[in-house]
């Protein structure tokens, strides 16, 4: 069944869902197992450095794959040998959904790919992949360089065109990038089409050192910002946007965001959510401005770093009572 095929079946009605879901509910003590399992291997695993943040979208990709949807090969292959994963508790989580997606032919609306519709916190980990192809596949003609920064366990970079002539860098923690490159090997990935700087964006070393690598601040460049803004203080924040800003003209970045609305909300969810982030070691510490408009808020921000902004997409309502609590963006280096 090909990418466009699966689409249109997972729209076809509700005959589909129902069965996907009704398969899930009868098989839904071993996911519950399995989900146990996870959480509890990835919390006694914390100091082998694999961050939980960066494990979800990871299993997020490796599922999209399995399905078909978007394939990542890659992703596939480092999930399973990363430490703290355990790969009994990735099939009972799953493996359940895998079978109901077979007999069904129903893709859950968080691993469509192209993904369409609005985008909720619990699905813009997948929603966030729709974003970053596009930017990749529209800029990436047009630089002669790619830099991931915070890259975690992304795969992208091993995922780019081979005809390519771009050089690509990423920029983690000395501790991930060492544990990465050690499981990119052992899950059989090259690591050697990647240059691996480490540097700690709160200690704002990081340009530096990927100049120290290689990397060319006269020629363009596409910087990839996944999945990381809101883990870092208010001034590693604008230090990055303003190193980015004495970039080559016509580079750009790629980048998603929350508001204070989520660092603020007293709901029981999002209260849940930062306890949760606290009690794995990675706090939420930066949102844009959520007062309407925040897509303002976020243009000012980017302004004052020395950045044109681009494309932007804002989630979630905007209302006195009801504020955006994120988003994706583009901007600019221009003279």
């Amino acid at each position: 069944m090909t990418e466009s095929d699966q689409q249109a079946v997972s729209r076809r009605g509700p005959l589909t869902a129902i069965t996907f879901y009704f398969v899930c509910l009868l098989l839904f003590p071993a996911i519950l197992v399995g989900y146990v399992l996870w959480i509890s291997k990835t919390y006694a695993g914390r100091t082998s450095g694999v961050s939980g943040t960066a494990q979800g979208p990871l299993s997020a990709r490796w599922f999209q794959h399995r399905l078909g949807t978007r394939r990542d090969e890659p992703a596939h292959r480092l999930l399973m040998v990363l430490p703290g994963v355990s790969p009994l508790a990735v099939r009972l989580v799953f493996g359940p959904m895998l079978l109901a997606h077979r007999l069904s032919g129903y893709v859950p609306r968080a691993f469509r790919y192209p993904f369409e519709g609005d985008v909720s916190l619990q699905n813009q980990a997948s929603a966030r992949q729709t974003f970053y192809d596009s930017v990749v596949d529209r800029y990436l003609a047009d630089v002669a360089q790619v830099v991931i920064l915070g890259a975690g366990f992304d795969t992208r970079a091993f995922r780019l065109p081979k005809e390519t002539r771009v050089r690509s860098f990423e920029v983690d923690t000395l501790k991930t990038l060492t544990l990465k490159q050690e499981v990119l090997k052992k899950a059989g990935v090259n690591p050697a089409e990647v240059t691996f700087v480490a540097a700690d964006f709160e200690k704002k070393d990081w340009l530096s050192r990927l100049v120290e690598a290689g990397f060319d601040v006269d020629k363009p460049t596409l910087f990839l910002w996944e999945g990381v803004t809101p883990y870092l203080d208010r001034a590693a924040v604008e230090d990055t946007l303003r190193k980015i800003a004495g970039t080559a003209q016509g580079s750009i970045l790629a980048f998603d965001y929350l508001t204070t609305e989520v660092l603020e909300s007293r709901s029981l969810y999002l209260r849940t959510v930062r306890a949760s982030l606290r009690a794995g070691g990675e706090p939420l510490k930066f949102g844009i401005d959520s007062t309407p408009p925040s897509s303002e808020r976020l243009a000012e921000l980017l302004r004052s770093c020395g950045l044109s902004p681009g494309e932007q997409h804002t989630f979630g309502q905007e209302l006195d009572e009801k504020r955006a609590w994120g988003g994706f963006a583009t901007a600019i280096v221009q003279e």
